[in-house]
């Protein structure tokens, strides 16, 4: 396990993978940058800032395609939320999101980026639904292929922070359709194993099980990664790297409080967005960047 990167030039740790898919050339296929944790509101300049970063990321790291860990918004879950509010968060959100245009974005949802406290559960703003349609998802969950990687999108959104039992099957069914050897990256907002839901919560109360179906199919699962704490994280476990990657916005934005370890820091970690490098023996690489914006 290790903590926050905190050097400019970022932390990178390697995906454990079976030493027969280490051994000799390796070839890089994809370079990937996943955000998490934007929370994009008015005030502190955070849609400057975003913007910003977006472009600091395109600039330096020339990512292929983006990963989004949710809670793209700041809040919509909070009991005193109105319509506006949502409305205006999302409408921020999407003029941020121009920066991106010509990127594949691929999203998960968050537990700040769902409105529950509409008038009723028919109107069209209220649940999961609506978070769909906004950040452009094809399914609550879903997943994707390019080239010899598969990206699962999951949804923890349910109870007790796990995947409903549909879900799960589906998970199951879809993975043990993979030819062995194939090279898997999943995506929840939570972490599902690590140290950051030991010092703060939060994490899948579903653990187990999912690291007994990654455990059955440990020729293939490779990656897991989170957001949602804020908090940087990397821990591996049965050869499956868990990696919590901090937040884009930090401390919502804001210059912390009486444990951050530095302006804008949730405890010791920086605000910040991870870059990966995937490459065609299963390795993978994960950095995560402070950024200063």
């Amino acid at each position: 396990m290790a903590a926050a990167a905190v050097a400019a030039g970022g932390t990178g740790v390697l995906a454990g993978v079976p030493a027969a898919l280490s051994s000799g050339d390796k070839k890089k296929i994809w370079t990937v940058a996943h955000i998490t944790d934007v929370h994009i509101r008015e005030g502190d300049r955070a849609a400057e800032r975003f913007r910003s970063c977006l472009n600091h990321i395109i600039n330096k790291h020339k990512p292929d395609f983006f990963l989004n860990g949710g809670d793209a918004i700041n809040d919509a879950s909070y009991d005193n939320v109105v319509r506006e509010q949502v409305i205006s968060q999302w409408a921020i959100w999407d003029d941020c999101l121009t920066t991106l245009k010509g990127y594949e974005v691929h999203s998960c949802i968050g537990n700040h980026d769902t409105w529950w406290k509409a008038p009723t559960t028919s109107d069209p703003m209220y649940g999961k639904d609506y978070v769909v349609k906004r950040l452009k998802m094809p399914h609550r969950y879903y997943s994707f292929s390019r080239k010899n990687w598969h990206f699962f999108i999951l949804d923890g959104n349910n109870a007790n922070i796990s995947l409903d039992e549909e879900q799960y099957n589906w998970l199951e069914a879809e993975l043990g359709k993979l030819r062995a050897g194939s090279q898997v990256l999943l995506m929840s907002h939570y972490p599902i194993l690590g140290t950051t839901q030991v010092l703060v919560g939060g994490g899948h109360s579903d653990c187990k099980k999912l690291k007994d179906l990654f455990y059955k199919y440990r020729d293939k699962v490779r990656i897991c990664l989170s957001g949602h704490n804020h908090l940087s994280d990397e821990t591996e476990y049965n050869g499956v790297r868990y990696c919590c990657n901090g937040a884009m916005s930090g401390f919502w934005w804001g210059k912390g409080d009486a444990e951050s370890k530095g302006d804008g820091y949730y405890l010791e970690t920086p605000p910040g967005y991870a870059i990966l490098d995937l490459y065609d023996d299963g390795t993978v690489e994960n950095t995560y960047f402070p950024h200063a914006f």
